[in-house]
């Protein structure tokens, strides 16, 4: 099955490079944006995921979802850095998972840029391009932070940056990508140690958290007691020698 996903997620990378200038719609929300190339990837990938398995759910960014149920259900991200796509940064990917009783059990992350595909199945550890990946050992001291900014989200604007602030007072240095499922995929594979976004939705996280928790890491919704794949919520993910800090600094700053 594993295959087969990420083999459906590679054909959805190549609809994804194969639009040059994709029209652009405004969506609700502050700089909010889908493209034609979004809605071409996610329709491919509803068709050949049913095709996968026909009695399955589909719920994905570019569309009106019912709630998640028990049903397996597709999580899915067709491009998941849409800004970044628009202006052609190369730090763009399509996201796949497949949940069970509302928990994931397979995940992939395609980045066709860079040819990266992050894959993993529970309890048999995560992969990139067929090889394992494990989080870092690195301390806080020294850790890579990624984070996201929600920017749809007028009222966590403050929060975030205040949380950026104390992170780089305690880590070694603070990333932006613009992708929550590629700084995922770097913490799980150690280029990054940390990461966190105050609000983020299923579609961002669903495959994203399998593989880090896949590769030693821990993930941690915030405020937010009900599954994670069922709401917006904040995120926490990192290796398990930051986990703790990590966790310490963002109650702080949401205090």
């Amino acid at each position: 099955m594993l295959d087969q996903i990420a083999r459906i997620a590679r054909e959805a990378g190549k609809i994804m490079l194969s639009f040059h200038d994709a029209a652009t719609h405004r969506k609700e929300g502050h700089f909010n944006y889908v493209t034609d190339a979004d809605v071409a990837v996610q329709g491919y990938l509803k068709t050949a995921l049913f095709a996968l398995i026909p009695h399955s759910r589909f719920f994905a960014e570019e569309q009106e979802n019912e709630a998640l149920s028990d049903a397996p259900t597709f999580v899915v991200d067709p491009i998941d850095g849409t800004l970044n796509y628009m202006r052609r940064r190369n730090c763009s990917a399509v996201s796949v998972a497949l949940l069970e009783n509302k928990t994931p059990v397979y995940g992939v992350i395609y980045n066709p840029y860079a040819d990266e595909l992050f894959s993993a199945e529970a309890g048999e550890g995560a992969r990139l391009n067929g090889s394992p990946v494990r989080v870092s050992p690195v301390c806080m001291e020294n850790a890579m932070v990624a984070f996201g900014t929600s920017p749809y989200d007028a009222d966590l604007r403050e929060k975030t940056m205040k949380a950026a602030g104390l992170f780089l007072r305690r880590a070694g240095d603070l990333r932006r990508s613009g992708s929550a499922a590629l700084d995922l995929c770097d913490v799980a594979c150690g280029r990054a140690d940390v990461f966190f976004e105050l609000r983020l939705r299923p579609w961002d996280v669903a495959a994203g958290s399998l593989i880090v928790t896949e590769a030693g890491g821990r993930f941690h919704s915030l405020g937010h007691a009900a599954p994670y794949y069922e709401d917006a919520c904040g995120m926490l993910c990192a290796n398990a020698a930051c986990f703790d800090e990590a966790l310490t600094v963002l109650e702080e700053a949401l205090r």
